[in-house]
């Protein structure tokens, strides 16, 4: 580039975007891919502007524009580069979900039609499968061999292999966009779904995580019993919301689980709650 941030300007601009695909097509008879940011506020005008310029598929998501921290001794930001620093790009497994969200984005858009690829925190064929499953076509892999070496896609194109075997899909092609019409806008979900989560005691080693996250960070749903000699915690279900949070810190495999309460009432969604249907 003859002037540095020209590819986040392009990717930040939809109109750039296509004008620059454009460009492209005009004088290349090779496929285009137009690999798109995620450093937007909405990832689908830019995709569909790469689709409008031409392109022959996008791929997504680059790295997202972030800090590594700061030396609170020093006072200077990481990297250290005599004295001053600059923002990076984040990579790796924690951007998975972000990756995936934005893949789903396009993928459900009646309006954009052309391949996907995905990229973004892939480090073994479940990850891949995920991300296929969400629309996109192939995957691509980058900090994951960085760390672990080329070797690893092996490991993923066999494990994908049994999975395709086990699940008695004839391609991989058989799984594409398979989960995109499980993702709707949060408006759409159904409210009379009910669950509550349940201390399993053979299962709980009494740290009382799951208590002190209910009480200080989401419906102090949780009070002690004493059961077989010891105290245990217990869910206050006429509080619980199914939130999940006990859950996700509670350290003791199988010792909170999240079960159904509805009875299977029609669905309604937010929608037709507020209208009074």
């Amino acid at each position: 580039m003859s002037e540095r941030g020209m590819g986040a300007a392009m990717g930040q601009v939809p109109e750039y975007t296509c004008m620059v695909t454009e460009w492209v097509k005009e004088v290349s008879d090779l496929p285009v891919i137009v690999k798109l940011t995620p450093n937007v506020t909405h990832i689908v005008p830019p995709g569909k502007a790469a689709q409008k310029g031409g392109a022959d598929a996008v791929s997504l998501i680059n790295t997202i524009n972030s800090i590594m921290g700061v030396d609170v001794e020093t006072m200077i930001p990481y990297p250290n580069v005599n004295g001053m620093a600059a923002h990076g790009g984040y990579c790796g497994t924690a951007v998975k979900p972000i990756a995936l969200n934005m893949v789903s984005e396009l993928a459900r858009d009646a309006e954009f039609n052309i391949p996907i690829s995905g990229i973004g925190g892939i480090n073994t064929w479940r990850d891949a499968v995920e991300f296929m499953l969400l629309g996109a076509g192939n995957v691509q892999v980058c900090t994951a061999v960085m760390h672990y070496g080329y070797r690893i896609v092996e490991d993923m194109i066999d494990g994908l292999n049994a999975y395709l075997d086990e699940k008695g899909f004839a391609s991989v092609n058989d799984i594409i966009g398979k989960s995109v019409n499980r993702v709707t806008d949060w408006g759409n979900l159904d409210l009379n779904y009910d669950v509550k989560a349940h201390v399993n005691e053979e299962h709980c080693i009494r740290c009382n995580l799951c208590y002190v996250a209910c009480e200080d960070g989401a419906h102090q749903s949780f009070e002690f019993v004493e059961s077989n000699g010891h105290r245990y915690p217990r869910v206050i279900e006429a509080e619980c919301v199914g939130c999940n949070l006990c859950a996700l810190v509670c350290p003791s495999p199988g010792a909170i689980t999240m079960e159904r309460r509805d009875d299977g009432t029609e669905p309604q969604t937010w929608k037709q709650r507020t209208q009074g249907n």
